[in-house]
């Protein structure tokens, strides 16, 4: 048996960290909104929330390898998602080094929502994914929107100057190439299979 045949994905526990995570986070950001000069100080030092999401994080990993079953299994999800949602609640005042307001922990955590949701909507319909992208790369369809991609893509490359424009850019214009080929490749071999 392979071993992706034995991976069995659980999306039900996925959606349950990932709703565990949403929960927490708000509730981090609206505890320091509304008490913000509620700290836990010990010894001089400034316990903040971050810590708590280690051990939760940490407890939650650790209750989902050592034990399984329905009820801990759902418990692990709910421990793993609430530690994740209060790491990331302070990420903008770790990586600035003291801006708790920052934007940057919201956009990590639109990346962070958005990366966890489509993860779980691919496990979820995955079948459908292929099956519908095997019959866009036979369609026709699939060549303009590579020509468009490519042309989208030269013209971002030519008109800037910013490096992550750039990048992304010949990303597209990269992947543009594979789809165009993928598509010309198996109009060769239905040619070749029809004559």
């Amino acid at each position: 048996m392979s071993i992706i045949k034995r991976f069995q994905p659980r999306a039900h526990l996925a959606t349950t960290a990932l709703l565990s995570f949403i929960a927490s986070f708000v509730a981090a950001r609206a505890f320091t909104t509304f008490f913000p000069s509620t700290v836990f100080i010990s010894g001089g030092i400034h316990i903040h929330h971050f810590w708590y999401g280690l051990a939760l994080l940490a407890a939650g990993g650790w209750l989902g390898i050592s034990y399984s079953g329905r009820e801990t299994d759902r418990m692990a999800a709910i421990l793993y998602g609430a530690g994740g949602g209060l790491i990331v609640d302070e990420v903008g005042l770790l990586l600035t080094f003291g801006n708790y307001w920052t934007g940057l922990t919201f956009s990590v955590v639109i990346v962070l929502l958005a990366f966890a949701s489509v993860l779980i909507l691919l496990n979820a319909y995955k079948e459908t994914v292929v099956r519908e992208l095997r019959d866009f790369e036979r369609s026709r369809n699939s060549l303009y929107v590579g020509v468009f991609l490519f042309a989208v893509s030269i013209a971002f490359i030519t008109e800037t100057t910013n490096v992550w424009v750039t990048a992304t850019s010949i990303a597209l214009a990269a992947t543009s190439v594979v789809i165009i080929l993928v598509y010309l490749s198996f109009r060769t071999k239905k040619r070749k299979q029809d004559a």
